[in-house]
């Protein structure tokens, strides 16, 4: 039997709003669907949501485990290396290996990035959202 709003505290009416928080937004998620398929072929709305909830309990069950070994070794960052070893302890192998090479090429940029702000008297952007998407294209 379903509870009610009042037996469950009044959770059930703000549930939909933070299970949206939690998920990728879907438009993000259909464009991407979008790209595997032939330009002629649709997708369902169905289909999207469906997926949407998928990768995005796939982000979250990478990254609590990434979480608790950092929880383990006392650190508060979770960083790209947290987040391959995760993949490789859950199984993932095939996923991690272009996440290693993702990782590997990204730190090339940013570190000739930051040399070259270094070089010319900038200042270096630690954390900055500048990623080079170019090397997560399938």
């Amino acid at each position: 039997m379903a509870e009610s709003d009042e037996e469950s505290g009044g959770q059930a009416s703000g549930s939909k709003e933070l299970q949206q928080e939690r998920l990728l937004p879907i438009a993000n998620v259909g464009r991407i669907m979008k790209k595997a398929l032939p330009s002629k072929a649709k997708i369902s709305k169905e289909s999207k949501e469906t997926m949407q909830e998928c990768v995005s309990e796939f982000i979250s069950f990478i990254t609590g485990e990434a979480s608790e070994k950092c929880q383990k070794e006392k650190r508060k960052t979770i960083n790209g290396d947290d987040l391959v070893w995760a993949m490789t302890t859950l199984g993932f192998e095939e996923y991690a290996e272009p996440l290693k090479v993702y990782l590997h090429k990204y730190r090339e940029i940013e570190g000739d990035r930051n040399f070259s702000m270094n070089m010319i008297g900038g200042k270096e952007q630690q954390g900055s959202n500048n990623t080079d998407h170019r090397f997560f294209q399938g």
